[in-house]
């Protein structure tokens, strides 16, 4: 599944596609349909953030089918059965991929995860509509991705306070010195930096380095892709991030478990 990038950006056709069907999916389902869920149904939320901030390593574990720059990454790809090995092997949450044209992810992949297992659960998806965020509330995600890159101030700011109010801490993902301080600015305590750039999709984990100086103390610093390593892991740490997402690496190895033990075997 490669994805062209040469008259748009991977990032722009993946968000133009997404608001497609969510606009589908709001005529389908009604938000007054979707907080009954949430008011009925939804299981109590579990504590994303207290997660990412235990001692010793803490993981993300990332499931995901899929990706637009390396196409299926995952033939067997059974969140239901994936998820509790990572758990048992680790993981201090566990990331859903539930974007459905460019990962082949859905949100039944993200129920089967949080059914089967006990640890905080995120939703990643290309979030923009305070639709979407009672939506990941119903079906019982514990956090959601907020990407700044397409998203204005007030829009992060209204979906970062919507998610509160539902006790989700969004991750609000960086990938520049300007992304940060908007991050900051609409008071995000959760801050990712993406090392894969989403417009070209190459990977530079030195992205992570060189901002880690201005992310504020008090917010909880994560990492997130192109980690391969225990080096890479022990690298970030030192420089004095709290939390890894991991999910390539994952996917693409014979027993996702193994390979998690493996990069939480650090100093």
């Amino acid at each position: 599944m490669e994805i062209s990038t040469d008259s748009k950006n991977v990032l722009t056709r993946i968000v133009e596609r997404r608001r497609e069907t969510i606009a589908h999916r709001k005529r389908v389902l009604p938000d007054v349909a979707l907080k009954l869920a949430v008011q009925k149904k939804a299981p109590a939320p579990r504590d994303f953030p207290s997660a990412l901030v235990r001692a010793g390593c803490n993981i993300i574990a990332e499931l995901k089918k899929a990706s637009p720059s390396r196409g299926l990454l995952r033939a067997d790809y059974r969140p239901s059965a994936t998820a509790p090995t990572l758990e048992a092997a680790g993981a201090a949450a566990l990331s859903v991929l539930t974007e459905e044209d460019f990962f082949q992810g859905s949100l039944g992949d993200l129920k089967e995860a949080s059914k089967a297992t006990k640890i905080p659960i995120l939703r990643k998806d290309f979030i923009f509509d305070p639709w979407q965020v009672w939506e990941t509330r119903a079906a019982g995600a514990d956090a959601f991705l907020l990407i700044v890159a397409i998203l204005n101030n007030e829009t992060l700011k209204d979906l970062l306070e919507l998610g509160r109010q539902l006790s989700m801490e969004a991750l609000v993902e960086v990938h520049s010195r300007d992304e940060l301080n908007r991050a900051i600015a609409v008071g995000a305590k959760i801050i990712g930096v993406n090392n894969r750039d989403l417009k070209a999709f190459d990977v530079k984990l030195d992205t992570s380095l060189e901002l880690i100086d201005a992310i504020p103390e008090e917010c909880i610093a994560v990492s997130e892709s192109g980690i391969h390593s225990r080096g890479d892991i022990e690298r970030l740490r030192a420089a004095g991030f709290d939390a890894f997402l991991v999910g390539e690496h994952l996917m693409t190895m014979a027993d996702p478990g193994a390979g998690l033990r493996d990069l939480l075997a650090v100093e």
